[in-house]
């Protein structure tokens, strides 16, 4: 007589964890994209930083009126370095009081433009105003007196640091022919490198495996 055994159920299988993904590498390229992205930046401002100064200093002056022009000396310190830009706006002359500080041709040697604070006012019966003045920084006031002739004057109003020392260097002989000939060569260079720089692949990104269950 034959025995029949009882069938065995087979055990479910038993699942596998999944693989650990693997850590992604640094991206080789990021120094290089780092360095393209500061000089690509600063090019830019430097080129913004020129356009800003020359519509300042050249076409500000004929189009909104205002004067510019570069403290030579010392004698308006701490207020007014040497070196340093001083922006001027028009004045009536009949409205110059004391203690404005204005820009103005002195009346004797050379007739330069000096800028001075008035310490004394004296107008005439017939409208003409004659001022006297005196550097913050001097230790006297002015020999001289000045008639303020026309009907405009010229009042400070800002001071731009240092500016007036970038504009002598810029205007030394050499600089001069460093920037005619190298800043246009500079700027074909960019956009050139604009115009022909390869597109940037996308990056490729690793897979991750998956883990699949044992039969």
């Amino acid at each position: 007589m034959t025995a029949v055994l009882p069938a065995r159920a087979p055990e479910a299988a038993t699942e596998l964890p999944p693989a650990a993904e693997a850590p992604r590498t640094a991206r080789a390229g990021l120094p290089g994209t780092v360095a393209r992205f500061v000089g690509r930046w600063s090019l830019r401002a430097l080129v913004a930083g020129a356009v800003v100064a020359f519509l300042g200093l050249a076409v500000g002056p004929h189009v909104l009126g205002y004067r510019t022009m570069t403290m030579l000396t010392g004698s308006m310190a701490p207020n007014i370095e040497a070196g340093d830009v001083v922006v001027s706006t028009p004045l009536a002359v009949e409205d110059v009081e004391v203690g404005m500080v204005i820009s103005y041709h002195i009346p004797i040697d050379d007739h330069r433009v000096v800028t001075h604070r008035v310490i004394e006012v004296d107008r005439t019966a017939d409208g003409t105003v004659a001022v006297r003045t005196q550097g913050d920084a001097n230790d006297a006031p002015d020999p001289w007196t000045a008639v303020l002739s026309g009907d405009t004057a010229y009042q400070m109003q800002a001071v731009v640091p240092e500016l007036g020392n970038l504009i002598t260097v810029l205007r030394d002989p050499v600089v001069n022919k460093v920037l005619v000939y190298g800043a246009p060569a500079l700027l074909a260079g960019w956009m050139l490198l604009v115009i022909w720089r390869p597109a940037r692949d996308e990056d490729d990104e690793p897979a991750a495996d998956e883990g699949q269950p044992a039969a």
